[in-house]
Formats: C-alpha cells, sequence, structure tokens
C-alpha cells in the first residue's frame, strides 16, 4: 500500500486538521486565518496531482484509482474549493467560530476527490458518506436562520433515503458477483454475465445513490433549497463540487458494464431526459435567483447524464463528461460569486437596475448565465457543443433534441434577470460584501471567457485522458 499514492488526499487531512487547530486557539479576530491553512494545503495538494498526471493505474489493493479522468477531476474539485475559500471570509465575517468551516469545507472536499477515485463498490460508499455528512453541516450553517436550517434538513433526509438505496444496490451487486473491486467486476462482465433483474436492480439502485450527488432525479430535490438556504460559499460548493466526484464515479460504473448488458444505458438516458426537463420546468417560474440556479443545476446534471449515457458507444464520451464538469463548474460558480458579492441578495426584484450600480457585477452575471445557456464565446458553449455532439455519435439523437429544446427554454428564466438588471428602475445604493469577493467575481468572469480561449488544450488533455478499468 503505497502512500505516496494518496498523498495529495493525505495533504488535504492534515490541511483540515490544522484549519481546526487553529480555530480553536486563535481569537475571534484571526479565525479568517484559517482560510489561509485551508489555501496552503490545496496547493501542496493540487501540486502533489499535477506530479501524477500521466499515470494509470489501480492502488491500495484495487481500491482507489489513478488515472487521467481522476487526476483532472480532483484538480477541478481543488480549484472550485478554493474559489468558495475566497468567499468565505467576508461572508463569515461576524461568525465569531466560523475558523471550523474551513475544516468542513476541505473534508467535504476529499469526499468528492475520494468519489473520483473509487476503484471499489465499498470505497464508493465510504466517500459519499464523507461528503454527504460534511455537506449536511455545510448547508445548516446558519443555525439561526429557518432557510438554512430547512437546508440541511432536506438534505439530511433526501440523503439518508439515496445513501440506504445506494447500500442495498452495493451489497445486491457484491451477493450476485461475488465482489466490489471494479477490476474483478469488469472481467466479470467481460467473462459474460447471464441477466438478471436482481443484478440490474442491484446497479439501478446504485446509480440512483449516485445521482443524490448529482443531484439528479429522482434524488434532485434537496438541490434547490441548498442553493437557496446555504450560506452562499456552501451553495456555490454543492452544487459544484459534489457533481464533479459523482460525475467520475458515475462513469466509472457505468463503464463495468457492457453497453449491450443490463439494459443501464437505456435507464441513464431516461434519467437524464426527466433530469434536464424537471430542472428547467421548475426553474421557469422561480422568483428567487439563488432557487433558480438550484434549479438550473438540477437540468445541469441532465445534461451531464448525457454523456455518461453514451460511454462505450462513443470514443469522445469521456472527454465529454470532463470538459460539459469544467464549464459548468466555471458558470455556475460565477453566478455564485456574483450572489455573494451583492451580499446574499436573492429576490430577481433585488436585482432591478443593477446595471447602473453595479455593472460589473451585472456583466459578470450575464457571463455566468450566457454560459450555463452555452452561448458563444462562454466556455459553456464549447462544453455543450462537445456534449451535443457526442450524444448523437452514441446513437441518442433524441436526447440531443430533447436537450436542445430544453437548452432553448432555459432562455426564458435566465432573461427574466438579465432583463431586469438591465431595465428595472435601480435602488439608490448597492451595498457588496468585500474586496476580496469582488476579486473573486472578477476571477470567475474572466475565466468564463478565458476558459474558451484554452479549451483547446485542456479538451486535448481529456480526449487523451483514460478511466480504469479499461
Amino acid at each position: 500500500m503505497p502512500i505516496g499514492d494518496l498523498s495529495p488526499e493525505i495533504a488535504i487531512i492534515v490541511a483540515a486538521v490544522l484549519a481546526l487547530l487553529f480555530a480553536a486557539f486563535a481569537p475571534r479576530r484571526w479565525q479568517a486565518g484559517a482560510a489561509l491553512i485551508a489555501l496552503a494545503g490545496i496547493l501542496v495538494a493540487a501540486t502533489l496531482l499535477v506530479l501524477q498526471i500521466g499515470e494509470t493505474r489501480f492502488t491500495f489493493s484495487g481500491t482507489w484509482a489513478i488515472d487521467g479522468a481522476s487526476i483532472w477531476a480532483r484538480l477541478m474539485i481543488l480549484f472550485a474549493t478554493a474559489f468558495c475559500i475566497l468567499l468565505s471570509p467576508g461572508w463569515f465575517r461576524t461568525d465569531p467560530r466560523h475558523g471550523e468551516y474551513y475544516t468542513i469545507l476541505l473534508l467535504s472536499a476529499l469526499g468528492a476527490m475520494a468519489m473520483a477515485g473509487a476503484g471499489d463498490m465499498l470505497q464508493l460508499v465510504i466517500a459519499v458518506l464523507l461528503s454527504s455528512v460534511t455537506g449536511y453541516t455545510l448547508a445548516a450553517w446558519h443555525r439561526d436562520w429557518a432557510l438554512s436550517v430547512e437546508a440541511g434538513m432536506k438534505y439530511f433526509l433526501m440523503g439518508a433515503l439515496a445513501n440506504a438505496l445506494l447500500v442495498t444496490g452495493v451489497a445486491l451487486v457484491l451477493g450476485l458477483l461475488g465482489d466490489s473491486g471494479y477490476t474483478a467486476l469488469s472481467a466479470t462482465f467481460a467473462a459474460g454475465v447471464a441477466p438478471s433483474p436482481l443484478l440490474f436492480v442491484g446497479f439501478a439502485l446504485t446509480l440512483v445513490g449516485v445521482a443524490f450527488k448529482l443531484g439528479a432525479v429522482p434524488a434532485q430535490a434537496w438541490l434547490p433549497d441548498v442553493a437557496e438556504g446555504a450560506p452562499v460559499p456552501s451553495a456555490g460548493f454543492l452544487t459544484v463540487v459534489p457533481k464533479i466526484g459523482a460525475a467520475i464515479a458515475m462513469a466509472r460504473l457505468v463503464q463495468l458494464v457492457p453497453p449491450d448488458a443490463l439494459g443501464l444505458r437505456p435507464l441513464l438516458a431516461v434519467m437524464a431526459a426527466l433530469t434536464m426537463t424537471v430542472g428547467n420546468l421548475a426553474a421557469l417560474w422561480q422568483d428567487d435567483v439563488r432557487r433558480m440556479i438550484g434549479w438550473s443545476s438540477v437540468a445541469q446534471a441532465g445534461y451531464l447524464l448525457m454523456a455518461v449515457t453514451v460511454l462505450g458507444l462513443s470514443p469522445d464520451a469521456l472527454m465529454a463528461v470532463l470538459a460539459f464538469v469544467a464549464s459548468y463548474a466555471i458558470g455556475n460558480l460565477a453566478a455564485f460569486a456574483v450572489v455573494a458579492h451583492l451580499r446574499g441578495r436573492t429576490a430577481i426584484a433585488d436585482y432591478a437596475g443593477l446595471a447602473r450600480r453595479q455593472p460589473i457585477a451585472a456583466a459578470a452575471l450575464v457571463l455566468a448565465f450566457l454560459s450555463l445557456v452555452g452561448i458563444p464565446p462562454t466556455v459553456g458553449f464549447l462544453g455543450k457543443l462537445t456534449l451535443f455532439l457526442t450524444t448523437m455519435q452514441g446513437g441518442y439523437l433524441w436526447l440531443a433534441l430533447l436537450a436542445a429544446a430544453n437548452t432553448a427554454a432555459s432562455l426564458f428564466y435566465y432573461a427574466r434577470i438579465m432583463g431586469t438588471m438591465y431595465f428595472g428602475t435601480p435602488p439608490d445604493t448597492v451595498e457588496v460584501l468585500d474586496r476580496l469577493s469582488g476579486v473573486a467575481m472578477w476571477a470567475a468572469a474572466i475565466a468564463v471567457l478565458g476558459g474558451a480561449v484554452v479549451a483547446q488544450f485542456a479538451f486535448t488533455a481529456f480526449r487523451f485522458s483514460t478511466l480504469l478499468p479499461m
């Protein structure tokens, strides 16, 4: 068991412990110093991950996968977590003991990283549970605010059900096939497995458990509540980071099963269609910006499932998964950065005339929305274009057409906010959070446009990435 293979994750654990110790002994006015410790740990972990690029193997007795997909996904998780940390000191300034927040944030990121690297179903269960338990805490951090407590409770109740289904599915697969390791399961399917309704149920329940972390149907109900009620840095984190780990975890699970076995691909296609449609229809009538972004995140999970559906049917499916996850993360974090900079204002009416009082914030939010829709020249356009082409290449033309219709429908609810910002009557003043949140907002807006410039290099790296077991 080479400990060095887990050096990035160990760096995150060490940083989490140091941040907790600092928060326990530092005076209240220094609590934000824990953010610097967390950022330093992320920098070390990212450096160690970069050193692993190009390696492809299972380690720790086959329970941990080091491959292109997990490395790029874990790097995305670290960058997204670091961005959310930048939004946190200003947001939690009045919280006398918010230093512990960074420990929970790092441990939740660790759970997402573990999902991306899981090479065994039991390891996947542990990763999902770590991500979930810490996520409940992040969502309900504002204990004195009813919406935050409600968000945490709904997240917990939905997670309890989804995690129970996940464990049940893993138990069925383990009992029927005699192993939970992905290498052994892949070899079993390659040798030929007799169709079994129970085996289908086992894999279906496992996929539903992972879909909970994606925010996909049928386990999507928590996401808009968390987007609305959680602290804005937590909302940005929980709508992005767990999705990255879950996307790779689901892709790895699906790749175990040949396309013509068990009928998992049609099941995933139906999940994708329902998720994007439910998310967009629910977002159409929202008057709360944060809740609307939450339902939009549900729809984005449906688009992501399109690429997972065609794994093994299109050679570019893995590239589409990584490209879309990266572009979605940039766009969604940019939107929450603007919300955080505007001190969490959430009603659409509160954004009236924003372009006259805060033109940079309004422009950044427009760029974020255009990227989520997939309008050029934003990075989201390239992510969705790759996704649609790959889906059609994999033989699911109807799913790509449905996604195109859903994308067109999503313009309506984004346009409501954009129109209000540019044509509404502005208030006398618009208060902002702090300078650091402004820097984060600027950086996110630049990434939305700059990401499209460097996308060619990133897509090349994604195209040649591997996903174990092959």
